[in-house]
């Protein structure tokens, strides 16, 4: 009762807020996320807001500029209710400023940009989507921090410390990581979807470190935490990563999937509950070993995954992993 009564107080107080800032500044942006395809349609993403924030990096900057740029990106001004629209089709942003657009899907694949603009105004803006290729063998599902890119999120306080302190030029992709997706890829005839809990407000910065080392893109599948009209904080951990595996299986129907993560959080747990929900779809479970390594818990549901007959990988790093998934792609298909 009381957790209701405060999620209704501040999330009144954060729309009364919303709604005099917006009247105030009528400034309208359009930040592209990165789209997929269904067998129908194309989704189309971005966010509604009153203006992009981008770090001005500067070489050798100091971890306290790094860490006001980073602060920055959360302060983000979205805009409700504006109508955005491309190829005839127009939608509302939501609550957060988060729009998708559902296109006609065409005879196309691999890599598209949707001109997306606001109605009324001048200007459009090209939100990039990716469209899997009818000869894909199978695709890819990775997660992001100490998979891909190293953060130590094994630990709180290293997270925090990394992820403030940083920049898009000091943080690292792991060199094996960057080899194994480009293997697994095959050139980017395999799709390839990262699935994470940082916030969309990362989205940009994320996909500028992707494109500097060379890490393949993909859609990114990134968490809301901010407020709704519904929860005091949009989803959990688990409930988020969960539910965007279930919603990239459901765009790729004939597609199974590799699950990559890590063990310094409850990857083994979300992906354990995957393989149960999707019987046969899900190939193989790779998991990096960062810092301590799994606990006992983590342990327990890697056996679990492996006793259903899933390749189960774990290591330290991916090196060699590459070639016993491609072995079991040309297996049995279950």
């Amino acid at each position: 009762m009381l957790k209701k009564l405060l999620h209704n107080t501040v999330w009144g107080l954060e729309r009364l807020f919303d709604t005099v800032r917006g009247q105030r500044d009528t400034r309208r942006v359009i930040e592209p996320y990165i789209g997929y395809a269904t067998p129908e349609h194309l989704l189309v993403r971005g966010r509604v807001l009153t203006s992009l924030r981008r770090s001005d990096l500067r070489a050798a900057q100091s971890r306290w500029t790094n860490f006001k740029q980073m602060l920055g990106l959360f302060f983000t001004d979205e805009v409700a209710d504006v109508e955005v629209g491309a190829q005839g089709v127009t939608t509302l942003s939501d609550e957060e400023g988060y729009f998708t657009l559902k296109l006609p899907r065409g005879d196309v694949s691999g890599w598209t940009d949707i001109e997306v603009r606001i109605t009324g105004r001048e200007g459009s803006v090209p939100c990039p989507v990716l469209i899997a290729d009818s000869s894909a063998q199978f695709g890819v599902i990775s997660d992001v921090d100490d998979t891909m890119l190293q953060t130590g999120a094994y630990s709180l306080v290293k997270n925090l410390w990394t992820s403030m302190t940083g920049n898009v030029s000091t943080r690292h992709i792991f060199p094996d990581a960057i080899r194994f997706v480009d293997s697994l890829s095959a050139q980017g005839r395999n799709p390839v979807y990262y699935v994470s809990s940082s916030p969309w407000n990362l989205h940009h910065f994320l996909a500028s470190i992707f494109t500097r080392t060379k890490l393949r893109r993909g859609p990114m599948f990134l968490r809301d935490l901010g407020l709704s009209e519904g929860q005091f904080i949009t989803g959990t951990h688990g409930d988020h990563k969960g539910s965007s595996i279930d919603t990239v299986l459901a765009a790729n129907p004939d597609l199974r999937f590799v699950l990559v993560g890590d063990t310094g959080q409850h990857d083994a747990f979300v992906y354990r509950d995957a393989v149960t929900r999707h019987p046969g779809r899900i190939m193989a479970v790779v998991l990096r070993e960062p810092g301590p390594g799994p606990d006992s818990h983590s342990s327990e549901a890697m056996q679990q995954i492996a006793a259903t007959g899933t390749l189960m990988l774990h290591a330290p790093n991916f090196d060699g992993f590459a070639s016993q998934i491609r072995e079991a792609a040309n297996g049995p298909q279950g």
